[in-house]
């Protein structure tokens, strides 16, 4: 009889411990709400109950009674993920980061039932938020990988959050990872984040840089099929076609353009970009004119107006040098080279105008250098040559 009843005792002595290990961890959890409620509109009234959740979590997750309870872990998750977005001394909020993260994920495997589903969420909501705050800091300082580490873990807890998704592409670029900023602008377009026409163009950016135009080609074809009206995507539409040589391609979408925005000056410079590859510079020139009425400093448009005039010039002017030199050649030489001085001198105004609107423009200058050289006149070809030696030194 004795031995029965001090069995008994015994069992009700262990009983008794868990119960109150089990006390302290509820004690925990309470305290830890108490705070959670409080601190986003009273803070300072909230730290007190945060420390004491502490003490008790502590106390709890250090009893082997109650150290693998998925609401111990739950519950340090949540009070170390706070503790590490109040501090913002890297050196001891870390520790408290690495601590939460590792009971969070320990709660979430133990957690089966999904009892505690959305406080484990909150806990690692407190994490993301303490990971934005790195990510911002670290990119304003130019520290571009440890910013996309960090808004990739932001990104990573919050998959569908479009902010989360664009700042971890964003750091990504920065950091020169193309392949990661391709992936994550990839998925922001499928969003219905606000900006994706945007998105899309730095898309096909990313692509170039990361020296895949076949990608590039395949996501600004799939941005201007959703944004038709978008003037930014159709240009970069057509620049990748003439950047690949698809020249027939080009001129049809450049018609179907025109036909939708016939206020749009780059849409005429490519169509008279392509009729000036062709040689045929009437139609370059009626192109050309189009986008110039438009806007008269459009700079390319005044370089390829240049063109229009030079290059005939410039192959009728290398015929009659080459023309053998007899008298009966004579007067063919004659009217080539006047035929040739004509279309420099059509050419100059618009070459003058582009020098003029971007003056360290090697292409306008050499060019303007060529025409006072074919109307031979060498004081101003001197002087031209002399601005193009300046920007070469």
């Amino acid at each position: 009889m004795k031995i029965r009843f001090l069995i008994t005792g015994l069992s009700l002595v262990s009983v008794t411990a868990v119960f109150a290990q089990k006390g302290v961890l509820n004690d925990a959890q309470d305290a830890y709400n108490k705070y959670d409620a409080l601190r986003g509109s009273q803070l300072k009234m909230a730290l007190p109950s945060l420390t004491e959740a502490k003490t008790l979590i502590d106390k709890a997750a250090a009893n082997e009674k109650t150290a693998n309870l998925p609401l111990t872990y739950t519950v340090k998750g949540g009070v170390y993920s706070s503790l590490a977005l109040l501090d913002t001394i890297p050196s001891t909020s870390t520790p408290l980061f690495i601590t939460a993260d590792e009971a969070l994920k320990k709660a979430k495997e133990l957690d089966t039932k999904g009892e505690y589903k959305k406080q484990i969420e909150n806990g690692y909501r407190n994490l993301a938020q303490y990971k934005y705050n790195i990510g911002f800091k670290s990119y304003k300082a130019g520290n571009y990988n440890a910013s996309y580490e960090a808004f990739n873990y932001y990104r990573t807890v919050l998959p569908e959050d479009t902010n989360a998704i664009y700042l971890t592409g964003l750091a990504a670029v920065n950091a020169k990872k193309y392949p990661e900023a391709i992936a994550n602008y990839s998925n922001l377009v499928t969003t219905k984040y606000s900006n994706n026409a945007n998105i899309y163009s730095d898309l096909v950016s990313i692509y170039l840089m990361n020296r895949d135009t076949t990608g590039a080609l395949k996501a600004v074809t799939e941005a201007v099929a959703k944004y038709p009206a978008n003037a930014n995507l159709t240009n970069r539409e057509i620049q990748l076609y003439l950047q690949t040589g698809r020249i027939k391609e080009v001129s049809d979408k450049l018609d179907k353009a025109i036909a939708n925005d016939p206020k749009n000056k780059s849409l005429y410079y490519y169509s008279g970009y392509i009729y000036l590859q062709s040689k045929n510079y009437d139609k370059a020139a009626e192109q050309l004119n189009k986008a110039l009425a438009i806007d008269p400093e459009y700079y390319e448009a005044n370089l390829s107006m240049g063109y229009v005039y030079l290059n005939p010039g410039i192959d009728i002017f290398n015929k009659a040098n080459n023309l053998p030199t007899t008298k009966v050649n004579q007067k063919k030489y004659d009217d080539m080279s006047a035929s040739a001085v004509a279309l420099f001198e059509k050419a100059k105004p618009y070459l003058v105008k582009a020098s003029e609107i971007n003056p360290k423009s090697m292409d306008a200058l050499t060019s303007l250098r060529n025409v006072y050289l074919g109307k031979k006149d060498n004081v101003n070809a001197n002087l031209i040559q002399k601005k193009i030696d300046a920007l070469k030194n």
